[in-house]
């Protein structure tokens, strides 16, 4: 079957060799056979529409191995938004990635395949709630996660993500900081600084469900290096081995290369990060993000061939939350 197959891509243009050969390990001989004639289609429609796909740790492999030209987490993808020079940017990920990508390249087309992927932090605070902090805490400035709306983030003085959330507070000079929407971040960044911190009560759906009680039984029974995200709970942090965003995880598996690994974080990361790691042994705890699942290869394909759904944002919104974010890409 293996040779089958091997001779069949082979034989067909616009397959990503090196890709198909790095998601081996996590997609199976069948699924590459289902996946082809997608695959094929979306690196087509690439080259005709000038388009990079962008895809988000937490995608699927045939996503993130098959078709994305660049893969990371929310500020690498900023960053690849930011310096390409596509005239289409297809965002694999939820809606306030492509928001993001959307404000760093006003003059693009920013496709989202799914409207409807969103996430449940940035629904959990509104503009209205960041003017009321402001007027809570007078004088102190608000650093805003990226999961969070174009129209929260004209509210913001900057945005953070997770791999740089503790040098963005700290770049302010400030005493005190108003920190949102993840309270569990929050806290993250106030166990890193000597700046005060003030939380929001917004919780990822994916994370807080994780617990410090089930990360103790799965490291009993399989003696496994824990890395956990800073949106779980405190008590999962304070009980894992590594606390980071999805890049810090991926090179501390690199520096440490344990025997087992367990990721607390979205599901797909682990399987993609094995690709990369195939001697290490991941245990996979799955919690998944319905809203990254709502990207699929048939709907990325749609949208390359339609050029919609696009995400337009409203000048004066637009014009402040660039601001805040392009202000967090010069923290270094």
């Amino acid at each position: 079957m293996l040779q089958a197959l091997d001779a069949r891509h082979a034989a067909v243009p616009g397959i990503l060799e090196d890709s198909e050969a790095r998601s081996r390990g996590s997609i199976s001989e069948p699924e590459w056979l289902l996946f082809e004639p997608l695959i094929e289609e979306i690196q087509r429609l690439k080259k005709e529409r000038n388009a990079l796909l962008i895809a988000h740790n937490y995608q699927t492999a045939e996503i993130f191995h098959g078709v994305a030209d660049a893969r990371g987490d929310s500020l690498a993808l900023a960053r690849h938004a930011a310096n390409s020079s596509a005239d289409v940017i297809v965002m694999c990920g939820v809606r306030f990635m492509a928001e993001t990508a959307k404000l760093l390249c006003p003059d693009k087309t920013v496709l989202l395949p799914d409207l409807e992927a969103g996430c449940s932090l940035a629904a959990s605070i509104t503009p209205e709630d960041v003017r009321a902090l402001r007027r809570q805490y007078p004088g102190a400035p608000v650093v805003g996660y990226v999961n969070t709306s174009a129209a929260v983030k004209a509210e913001l003085d900057i945005c953070c993500t997770s791999s740089n959330a503790v040098r963005v507070v700290e770049s302010l000079g400030a005493e005190r900081v108003i920190f949102v929407p993840d309270e569990y971040l929050a806290r993250f960044v106030a166990s890193r600084t000597n700046v005060e911190i003030i939380p929001w009560r917004g919780h990822c759906e994916v994370h807080e469900r994780f617990t410090a009680a089930e990360l103790e039984e799965y490291r009993a029974a399989t003696g496994a290096y824990v890395l956990a995200h800073p949106e779980c709970p405190e008590d999962v942090q304070l009980a894992a081995d590594y606390v980071g965003s999805t890049s810090g995880m991926i090179e501390e598996l690199t520096a440490r290369h344990p025997k087992r690994a367990l990721l607390l974080t979205e599901c797909s990361m682990s399987d993609n990060v094995a690709v990369a790691h195939p001697d290490i042994e991941f245990v996979r705890p799955c919690n998944l993000c319905p809203h990254m699942k709502r990207i699929t290869l048939a709907n990325i394909r749609d949208c390359l061939r339609s050029l919609s759904p696009a995400i337009e944002l409203e000048a004066g919104i637009a014009e402040r939350a660039r601001s805040a974010v392009r202000r967090m890409l010069e923290v270094r």
